[in-house]
């Protein structure tokens, strides 16, 4: 079949040249491989000697639902297990906008001066419709978290009911392991009934707003009781 373009019934048509290759933006760029994996013996070795990046990946592969990272987890974990329960938690918890992540600055501060090491582990809510986090407790702890002694780890909910996360315990023996004596747990904003940091602490904090509700609000059961 002839061409459109040489056959004369079809003189009006015209065939344009292809679009042109752009320019590279960045001629500097490489093509980035992905780093492989870390053996659990790695990460457990950088974890007792208390370095915040192996303890960072191992919370990491922790919050994970890829079987692969699951797997090495649990192997991290239990190799840290003879090295965990050594510390104070303490679970701080209240409403939303209550002042937990300000008073954990102030308290934090506190505990750094008397010469403890201390990690927080900032629970956020996760949204509904697209399942993300802000993650953003961690800028209200402005002066803690520029403390070397200091580990602020922010988490999503996921989806987890009763205020922490689905693998907080976890990341707490994962801490303990790391050298953290104090280990706080700040809980997403609770209502009356949210109390499983409870069974995961030392000392449990509630944090109220001032002039919430009348005395039969202050004698009701749930949360105020823990």
């Amino acid at each position: 079949m002839e061409h459109p373009e040489n056959n004369e019934q079809y003189k009006g048509l015209t065939v344009n040249s292809g679009v042109a290759q752009p320019p590279v933006v960045n001629p500097y760029m490489r093509p980035r491989r992905r780093q492989a994996l870390p053996s659990a013996a790695e990460l457990v070795e950088g974890i007792i000697k208390g370095d915040m990046v192996s303890l960072s990946k191992a919370v990491t592969l922790v919050e994970s639902l890829a079987p692969a990272h699951q797997q090495l987890a649990r192997e991290v974990i239990e190799k840290c297990l003879p090295h965990s329960g050594k510390s104070r938690r303490i679970g701080i918890t209240g409403v939303p906008g209550a002042g937990k992540s300000t008073s954990i600055d102030v308290f934090g501060m506190h505990v750094l001066k008397q010469g403890g090491k201390l990690a927080v582990l900032a629970i956020d809510p996760s949204s509904e419709r697209s399942k993300g986090s802000i993650l953003g407790d961690k800028t209200r702890m402005e002066k803690l978290s520029q403390q070397p002694g200091a580990f602020i780890r922010p988490s999503p909910s996921a989806g987890s009911l009763g205020g922490v996360a689905r693998k907080t315990r976890e990341t707490i023996v994962l801490c303990e392991a790391a050298g953290y004596d104090n280990i706080f747990v700040e809980t997403v904003g609770v209502g009356q009934s949210e109390t499983a940091v409870h069974s995961m602490v030392d000392f449990f904090l509630l944090i109220q707003i001032a002039g919430a509700g009348d005395e039969l609000q202050g004698i009701k059961r749930g949360i105020m009781e823990m």
